[in-house]
């Protein structure tokens, strides 16, 4: 067996039972906390004061995965407007940052899985976007370290505002998938002889790329999809903005992001799978930052585990990983223009809330 054969049956066996090596993820996390993590209570009543966590980040990390954006645009401001009032405390900036950062790692990780698994995501694009992204999420990182909060919510709910009003304008009619027959529905896993097929593909997609650049591609469902790559610019102008932004606060990249995708005629499902790509790793990229640089930038600050609420994130952590399973099927479940209006009104909602925290109205 040849290196190249073995590293296919590697990673489609990898793709096959993900779900196993996902959930496997987060117990062995809750497992690790629990044993060695230092923490600033013990016994039943600690690790169970938060349980009801689980179910509002399950929702919203199925309704932010559905959609393509980061965790953190929906977690953050449940903590700071929601959780206190069932709570009956506040948490400060440090501790948010905290449990941002560690539940969307899982989560954005988990539901980028299900999405290459399910056939929806454009490696080339994603590969693409985020070495476009990495300067500028790293300079977000940095200058977190320096800009004053109200600056950057403040910038933020401008950009999702100006985001929100470019999607309701979007014309999403291109991204209606075609219907593969029973047949080709059978065998689009492992392309077949009348169906595209790239043997370097990422998942079950079948894909080909026509002499004039279409793509087609055909996903696990057999629904098959023909768009085209061109709109570098305008997605790396999105893309950087973004990327910015998402070294800053966490969230940011996801959400600028998807609507480049979207108005350079990528199909919205396409769209989405592939941001989680771009936004998993650009996170994870500023996490290591948000950790790290606070030792390199002057009046800087770094992460102190030691203060981790680890009674909440053992609730939190596999919540956004079922959530990140359970996206690419209500994505391809929703009618896109539900998908749309509600991505819409959603970033208006969190433009309202930064708004609230920029002007120190909360």
């Amino acid at each position: 067996m040849t290196t190249s054969s073995s590293s296919d049956s590697i990673q489609k066996a990898f793709l096959k039972y993900q779900h196993v090596f996902v959930f496997l993820a987060p117990l062995l996390f809750i497992v690790s906390v629990y044993f060695l993590a230092p923490t600033s209570g013990s016994g039943t009543g600690y690790w169970l004061e938060y349980w009801w966590l689980f179910f509002f980040f399950l929702l919203g990390a199925t309704i932010v995965n559905t959609v393509g954006i980061s965790g953190s645009a929906l977690f953050v401001p449940f903590l700071i407007f929601i959780f206190p009032l069932l709570a009956g405390e506040t948490l400060d900036s440090q501790t948010l940052v905290k449990i941002g950062l560690i539940s969307e790692s899982f989560g954005l990780s988990s539901s980028a899985l299900a999405f290459v698994q399910y056939g929806l995501v454009d490696r080339k694009l994603a590969l693409s976007l985020v070495l476009g992204a990495v300067p500028f999420v790293v300079a977000g990182a940095l200058l977190s370290f320096v800009i004053p909060a109200p600056v950057f919510h403040a910038l933020l709910g401008l950009a999702l505002i100006a985001a929100s009003v470019l999607l309701f304008k979007a014309d999403l009619g291109h991204e209606e998938p075609g219907e593969a027959s029973s047949e080709e529905a059978e065998v689009s896993a492992d392309g077949g002889p009348e169906l595209p097929d790239d043997s370097d593909k990422l998942g079950p997609a079948g894909v080909e790329t026509a002499e004039d650049g279409t793509v087609t591609r055909v996903d696990r469902e057999g629904d098959d999809y023909s768009y085209s790559r061109a709109g570098w610019l305008e997605r790396f102008g999105n893309y950087s903005i973004g990327g910015v932004f998402q070294g800053l606060a966490g969230f940011g990249v996801g959400e600028l992001g998807i609507i480049s995708m979207l108005r350079t005629n990528v199909p919205v499902r396409i769209a989405i799978g592939t941001n989680h790509i771009v936004v998993a790793l650009t996170a994870v990229l500023a996490s290591l930052v948000h950790v790290f640089g606070g030792a390199v930038v002057p009046g800087g600050h770094s992460l102190d585990l030691a203060s981790t609420p680890w009674n909440m994130v053992v609730w939190t952590v596999p919540a956004t990983v079922t959530g990140g399973q359970i996206a690419p099927y209500v994505s391809a479940a929703i009618d896109t223009e539900l998908i749309k209006k509600g991505v819409g009104i959603l970033f208006g909602i969190i433009a309202v809330a930064l708004f609230l925290m920029a002007s120190g109205a909360v």
